[in-house]
């Protein structure tokens, strides 16, 4: 009599405990189904992340090479009105020409400099116009003769070859909206030139057809890439990797 009692109180708390023993089953196994839809949502994630990626680095690589051919082609202009100088002041020595037949020459190579000013990056460009300016008035109104022209003009295309090669933070005074205003402009060898306004406005210089204009950026995204770009340089940092708003094709991110 009292084994059988004993065996069926055991009997029923097997039947008792089942039910609970079940439940936890359930549960363990919606949670597998849940951490499997989620590892499922992670891995898609994953890869929609790793296609955005590539078609960031195959975009930044076309970039790098548009830069790069933009950077060679103002060096060979730079160098090429370089040469052209040197063949002159050559040809004229050799000659033993004096100056008046060195005169032309002289005044074709400020025209042509000047050419090339206008049509570059807009980074001082007052400036570096004047400073040609000023040569070819001294040298039209006999202030300096031919010969010392060509020696300061040999200077001026010594500068335009320095700037291809400099990056940096600088004052000009730049055209925004139809104003003129002084500003922080950080240029880019002569490829690239973005600004900052006093109230912390950011924009950057972009190419239509054959002129530049300095236009204003309301991405944040452009933003924040643009203020770095300033602290960094701020800070001496003048080396390294930067993801710019691309002002080569003539849009602006907006």
């Amino acid at each position: 009599m009292t084994l059988w009692r004993l065996g069926a109180s055991a009997l029923a708390s097997l039947v008792l405990a089942t039910p609970v023993f079940g439940d936890e089953i359930d549960e363990l196994a919606s949670r597998l189904i849940t951490l499997r839809t989620e590892v499922e949502e992670l891995n898609q994630e994953l890869d929609i992340l790793k296609d955005e990626q590539r078609a960031t680095m195959a975009s930044l690589a076309a970039q790098k090479t548009e830069l790069a051919a933009n950077q060679n082609r103002l060096e060979t202009q730079v160098q090429q009105l370089q040469q052209k100088l040197k063949e002159n002041r050559a040809e004229a020595a050799e000659a033993g020409v004096d100056n008046d037949v060195l005169l032309p020459a002289v005044l074709k190579a400020i025209a042509d400099m000047g050419d090339y000013i206008g049509q570059s990056l807009p980074f001082k460009r007052e400036e570096r116009l004047s400073e040609l300016d000023e040569i070819r008035v001294q040298l039209e109104t006999g202030v300096i003769p031919p010969n010392r022209a060509a020696n300061r003009l040999w200077a001026l295309y010594e500068d335009e070859i320095r700037l291809t090669r400099e990056n940096g933070i600088y004052s000009q005074t730049i055209e925004l909206g139809g104003k003129r205003m002084l500003a922080d402009v950080a240029k880019i060898g002569t490829v690239m030139m973005y600004y900052r306004t006093a109230d912390e406005q950011y924009g950057q210089v972009v190419k239509a057809g054959e002129q530049w204009r300095f236009e204003a950026v309301q991405d944040p995204e452009s933003i924040a890439s643009i203020a770095n770009l300033f602290d960094s340089l701020q800070k001496q940092i003048r080396q390294g990797y930067f993801e710019l708003p691309n002002t080569l094709n003539g849009r602006v991110p907006s």
